[in-house]
Order: structure tokens, then C-alpha cells, then sequence
């Protein structure tokens, strides 16, 4: 129908001549923009038509079909101006305007349409969450634009370079979409930052843009503060946790030493430090939903030494090597000091006390000592044992009652115990229970092991008689020579008699002495003699040469060992024995002679008649002055130089007679100088015998005379 109408109107305007006066122009428009396409045909008033990618859009004017497409202009002036409103993207064609009844056609007009991407989209936006250390990716789509749309990427105002790209067309084959990908290191961004994504083309030059911010989640960041530091023992102290946290604190947990503290749950802690704090720490754990931070801290508590290892008593052999370890804890330092119990000297300042090949004198208590300057002090005791012979210590003379039980007692440290300990007189060697009158008994107590020899109804023989202690062990053995001395045992009516009679007898003294001074003073003596009954005179010893006795005593205890070489017993060495004018042998040693080492013993089988033989004393050498009384003047006191038979000969003291009695003897026997007993004079001092007995017993023989004297009534 249209072709006919068409058709019609070509005829009737046959020959009629027509020219463009306008034609369509290519035009870019954006989409949702009006546009209008020109066609001016003067003298023309013919049917024209608008043809769209060779489609005729309807004919004159009527556009029916195209509800956005007009025809406007003067139809009278020739003007055929295509008009649409809103250009869409399917507006996007070729146009012409044709004179039908002329045939002519306009030049094909291009019309473009631009189409602006849609408001660029970052994933994740408007805030994007990552958590601290961990790197940023950003996505940003820019849809649905023609031509495709170019993005970047802004941050304070700068373009951030290194993005990549991508482009997708889409299915009406016109458009096109846009994704952008941002990385950025976990150096490269901070929390609270802004990141932009900016899309253009043609249709926007000035862009569409979006944008995100940057939220870094990070666990708590915790702060412990201690308040106040340091400390005395004792004292308040305040602990708060201050903490940061990306997302917010959920709560808090507070712990000492590992152990958790349920009664605190805020952010401060308030407790009274003791020792324990310098070494536990308090930790505060702080919680949000990414997950938990846990801090500690130690308090600077002041405090006195604490235990720290703890050292331990040592057993160690003869010449081994003995290490204690001794460990203190305190604040401020502490100073450590080894020390001996009973000696000033500092043996260590560090924890290990090492002593190098021990002896038996090293054995005994160790202190170690630790100190905290102004604050404390503290101390730990050890001990160290030393393994070795057995060291015997007794008293060397022990007394008894005639006729009554008597004990001589030993005592024996020992490391490890003593397995054996015998005790032998005589011919006799008695390790434990009963033989005849003797009785051998051990107890063992903390410092040592004491052995008794118990002897009932003791005799006269038993005080001339010299026993032999002996113990041994793994490590050697050691002796004792003990002698038992008879004790006085006086009534009291006697002593109180005595006492009385002491005092008249003093008043008598001191008038004869002065008698004597002033008539005789010209003898020059050195005593007067005195022959009461009630007047005992006694030797009074003082130890002017303790070394001699050590030396005399150590001989004795090389003859003392009658056990026949059962109990290793040393040999005896004999002494030479040379001869003294007047057929008298002297048992003077040389001293060179007599030095040992150790204790030495009784010669095998040997008894006592055989040691007196020995000595070579002969009964031409021995002295008796159990008679004899030098009496000497001496600031109010009376000297008495007396020897009894047996006791001059078993204790060796030959020479300190020589020296001591004969000396005195020999300077009083002249006429002027010394007064002879008559027999009566004997007679009359024989009868305090009882007396001078006790007075020989009760006196150590082997000791030098002290100078001055005393009296005893």
C-alpha cells in the first residue's frame, strides 16, 4: 500500500525540480539527550521520508510508530527536521532524508550515542575490613557504558599507579564493562584512609566515581604499667592494662604466674607484692573478636635472701675433693660468703663452695651466708663429713675409789664408724662384755662413739697399771694410753678439820718463817722444815713446757700395746742406755731418738717387767724420795720435790729429775744449805703418809715443778 501511495506521488509530481538546502550531519549525542536531525528541501512540497538503517520511519509527518521521533519545521518552507527526545542507545543508526516525488536522498547521516558507565561499585565498600599485616585488594566495576569506561584509582588526591584492567563486552554488542583491580601492600596502607574509584568515556569525561574506607582490624595492642616500681615487700602496688583494639575490648583476664586471678576482671589490679612477684610475673590478657594479646610483667619487689637450691651435707673420703652448691634469690643483688662455723674466714663469694683434697680437720659445719643490702640477710648450715682413721680424744688420766667400781672412758670420732674398738692392759685385750672384774661397754651418740671400761672393786694394782685404747675402720685406726688414778674420798668431819686446823697452821707458818728470816738469814735457805701431822704439803705443777710433755706422753704410748702385735702394733726402737758414775744407769733419751711419727706401740709379747727392763731402770737408778721433803722458801708456799718409785720409772722423767729434784737436792746437801731429817723427823712425817700418797697420786710427774708452792691442811 505504502509502495502504491509512493508510487502515486512520484507520477503527479514528475518534472517538478527540488535541492537540499539542509541535509543530516553525522552527530554524537549522549544517551537521554534530545537530537535533531536537519532536512530542508525548498520548493519542494512533495511526500519525504526518514529512513533508518534503510527502514522508512513512516510517511510525511506521521511518525506514529516512533513515539519519540517528530517531524518538525515548516512543511511549507521545505523543512523535514527529524526530532527525538531522549536518544536511547537503539537510536544509535544511520539516518536519511529522502524527497520521494524528487527522488532524492540526503547523504546517510551517522548518529552515535554515547552511553555513560553506570556508578562505578568497589567490592566489599563502602568500608572494606582487613586485618593488620595482611595486604589490600580492591575491585572496582564500572557496567553498562559505551564506549567502555576508564578507572582509577585516587587516594589523597594522588593516582595510584599499578592497577590492572579488564574489559567485557556485552551481549547487545554496543556496550562494554570495566573492572579494575588495586593491590597495595600491608606497608602502603593505614587505618581510616580513603580510596577512590574513578570511571569515564565520552558520554562522562568528568568521571562517576565511588569510594571506600580502610578499616584495619588489629588484635589488642596492650600497655601494663606497675605504679609504684620498685617495691618494698609488703607495700600496695597497682597494675593497669591500657589497651587499643580494632574491633572493641571484649573483656579481660589477669593472671600471676600462670595461674589465673578470677576475683579481677577490669583493667586495673590493685594487690600487696611479696617475694613471689620479682619472679612471677602478672600478665594481663586483653580479648576482642579477632582474638586475644596477652602481656606480663615482673614487679622490682625488694626482698631478703631466699633459698634457692638448698645445699646438702657432704660424706667424701681423705684427700677427695668436697663441692657444695648454694643458691640465693633477693633484690637488690645479694653478696654470697662461704664460711667454716667458729672461723672469720671467707672461704667463697660464689655458689660453689669447693674444697680441694679434704682432710679429717676440714670435717665440721659451713655456713653459707647470703645479704641484701639494707633489706636482710639469711643463712644455710652444712656439714662435711670426712672419711678416715679414727681419732680418739680422752682424757689422759682418769681417778677411781679404792675399792670401789671404776670407769675409764674413750672417746672415738669416727667417719665411717669404728668396726672394731678393744681396749688392752697387761696381757689382756677386751673388745666387749665381761672378763673377771672388767666390763667393755659402747654407746654411740651424735658427736662420736664412747667406749667404758667398767673394773669393780678397784685395787691398788689398777692404779700402777696403763691401759690401751684402740679403734679402727676401713681407713686406719688410732690409740689412746689412759692411766687411772686413785681418787681421795675424805668425811667431812675431816675436811672441816682440816680446814680449822689449816687456818692455826697458817698463823704458825708465817710466824716461823719470819723467825727464820730474821735469825738465819745468813744460811741463805730456801725453806724451813715442818713435821706437824694436820700439814699436807702437795706439789703444785704448772706446764712450763707443754711440749715436753706431749713428747714424754707419746713415748708411753709406744710401749702401752701388750696385745702381741694383734692390733698392728709398731715395733719398739731401744733406746741407748749409758751409764752414770756409781754404778747408776740412765734411761735419759736422746731426743733424736725418741722424735715419731704417730703413735707407737708396745713391742710384740713384751710385758711390763719387760718395759722397765727396757727403759733401763735398775732398781741402783731409781730415786726414792717418797721420804724426802725440800722444803724452800717461796712467797708464802712450800715446794715439794717428790718421786715415788713406779711412777719415776713408767713416766721416763729420768732427766727431768736429773734436772729438776737432783738439782734442788744437790745444792741443799751442803751443810749451809740444806737440814737433814733425823729419823723422828721421818717418823713424825711418815704418819701423814695417807697425805703425801694422795698428793704423789693427784699429780701429773711428768710436768715440770712450778717455782712457787701451796699448802694443803
Amino acid at each position: 500500500m505504502i509502495l502504491r501511495l509512493i508510487l502515486l506521488l512520484c507520477i503527479s509530481t514528475h518534472g517538478a525540480e527540488a535541492t537540499f538546502a539542509q541535509q543530516p550531519q553525522d552527530l554524537v549525542v549522549v544517551a537521554g539527550q534530545p537530537v535533531t536531525l536537519p532536512c530542508t528541501i525548498p520548493a519542494y512540497h512533495g511526500v519525504v521520508l526518514w529512513i533508518k538503517d534503510g527502514l522508512a520511519l513512516g510517511v510525511g509527518r506521521d511518525l506514529s510508530g516512533y513515539p519519540r521521533y517528530t517531524v518538525i519545521g515548516d512543511h511549507g518552507s521545505g523543512e523535514h527536521h527529524l526530532r527525538i527526545q531522549r536518544v536511547e542507545l537503539m537510536d544509535d543508526a544511520v539516518f536519511e532524508c529522502q524527497a520521494v516525488q524528487a527522488a532524492m536522498r540526503s547523504r546517510p547521516a551517522r548518529l552515535t550515542v554515547l552511553v555513560p558507565p553506570e556508578d562505578p561499585v568497589i567490592s566489599g565498600g563502602p568500608v572494606v575490613s582487613l586485618r593488620a599485616g595482611d595486604p589490600l585488594n580492591l575491585t572496582c566495576h564500572a557496567d553498562n557504558a559505551k564506549p567502555a569506561a576508564s578507572i582509577i584509582w585516587i587516594r589523597n588526591g594522588e593516582v595510584l599507579n599499578g592497577a590492572m584492567y579488564s574489559k567485557t563486552l556485552l551481549r547487545d554488542g554496543r556496550r562494554e564493562s570495566t573492572v579494575s583491580t588495586l593491590y597495595l601492600s600491608p606497608t602502603n596502607i593505614e587505618t581510616g584512609q580513603q580510596i577512590i574509584c574513578k570511571a569515564s568515556n565520552k558520554a562522562v569525561p568528568n568521571g562517576k566515581e565511588t569510594s571506600v574506607t580502610i578499616d584495619i582490624q588489629h588484635l589488642p595492642l596492650v600497655n601494663l604499667s606497675v605504679e609504684p616500681q620498685p617495691v618494698l615487700e609488703g607495700n600496695l602496688v597497682k597494675f593497669h592494662c591500657s589497651a587499643k583494639a580494632n574491633p572493641p575490648v571484649t573483656y579481660y583476664r589477669w593472671a600471676k604466674g600462670g595461674s589465673i586471678i578470677k576475683e579481677v576482671s577490669g583493667d586495673t589490679y590493685e594487690v600487696i607484692v611479696d617475694h613471689s612477684f620479682f619472679s612471677e610475673p602478672v600478665s594481663c590478657e586483653v580479648t576482642n573478636p579477632l582474638g586475644s594479646t596477652n602481656i606480663s610483667r615482673n614487679v622490682d619487689v625488694y626482698f631478703g635472701p631466699r633459698m634457692a637450691a638448698e645445699p646438702q651435707s657432704l660424706q667424701v673420703d681423705l684427700g677427695s675433693d668436697a663441692v657444695f652448691n648454694c643458691a640465693w634469690t633477693g633484690n637488690p643483688s645479694l653478696t654470697i660468703v662461704w664460711m667454716k662455723r667458729g672461723s672469720g674466714v671467707v672461704l667463697s663469694n660464689e655458689n660453689l663452695l669447693t674444697l680441694k683434697s679434704v682432710r679429717q680437720e676440714d670435717a665440721g659445719k659451713y655456713v653459707c651466708r647470703a645479704v641484701v643490702p639494707r633489706v636482710g640477710a639469711g643463712e644455710k648450715e652444712v656439714s662435711l663429713t670426712v672419711n678416715g682413721p679414727p681419732t680418739i680424744s680422752s682424757t689422759q688420766t682418769q681417778q677411781a675409789l679404792h675399792g670401789e667400781k671404776g670407769q675409764i672412758k674413750c672417746f672415738i670420732r669416727s667417719t665411717p664408724p669404728p668396726d672394731r674398738i678393744a681396749w688392752s692392759w697387761k696381757e689382756t685385750v677386751l673388745e666387749s662384755g665381761t672378763s673377771g672384774r672388767y666390763t667393755v661397754e659402747t654407746v654411740t651418740t651424735e658427736e662420736g662413739v664412747i667406749s667404758t671400761l667398767t673394773m669393780s672393786n678397784i685395787v691398788p694394782a689398777d692404779f700402777q697399771t696403763i691401759y690401751n685404747c684402740t679403734a679402727w675402720n676401713s681407713f686406719g685406726s688410732d690409740t689412746e694410753i689412759i692411766r687411772l688414778k686413785e681418787q681421795e674420798s675424805l668425811p667431812v668431819a675431816v675436811i672441816i678439820g682440816i680446814a680449822v686446823g689449816a687456818f692455826v697452821a697458817f698463823i704458825v707458818l708465817m710466824g716461823t718463817i719470819g723467825a727464820f728470816c730474821c735469825t738465819r738469814s745468813q744460811r741463805n735457805l730456801k725453806g724451813v722444815v715442818s713435821a706437824k701431822n694436820d700439814i699436807r704439803v702437795e706439789i703444785v705443777h704448772k706446764d712450763h713446757n707443754a711440749a715436753r710433755e706431749s713428747e714424754e706422753h707419746n713415748s708411753m704410748k709406744q710401749l702401752m700395746d701388750p696385745t702381741n702385735g694383734y692390733y698392728s702394733v709398731n715395733t719398739f726402737k731401744e733406746h741407748s742406755t749409758p751409764t752414770m758414775a756409781g754404778n747408776q744407769s740412765t734411761e735419759g733419751r736422746n731426743p733424736t731418738n725418741t722424735s715419731t711419727l704417730g703413735k707407737q706401740r708396745v713391742p710384740t709379747g713384751m710385758s711390763f717387767t719387760n718395759i722397765y727392763s727396757t727403759l733401763g731402770a735398775g732398781p741402783n737408778r731409781l730415786y726414792d724420795y717418797s721420804q724426802r721433803f725440800v722444803l724452800g722458801m717461796g712467797s708464802s708456799s712450800i715446794e715439794l720435790c717428790e718421786r715415788e718409785f713406779q711412777r719415776g720409772s713408767l713416766s721416763d722423767s729420768s732427766s727431768f729429775i736429773d734436772t729438776q729434784c737432783d738439782s734442788s737436792v744437790s745444792s741443799y746437801s751442803k751443810p749451809d744449805g740444806y737440814v737433814q731429817f733425823d729419823k723422828d723427823s721421818k717418823v713424825s712425817a711418815s704418819s701423814s703418809s695417807h697425805y703425801s700418797q694422795s698428793s704423789s697420786q693427784n699429780s701429773d710427774l711428768t710436768r715440770p715443778l712450778q717455782k712457787r708452792m701451796q699448802t694443803h691442811v
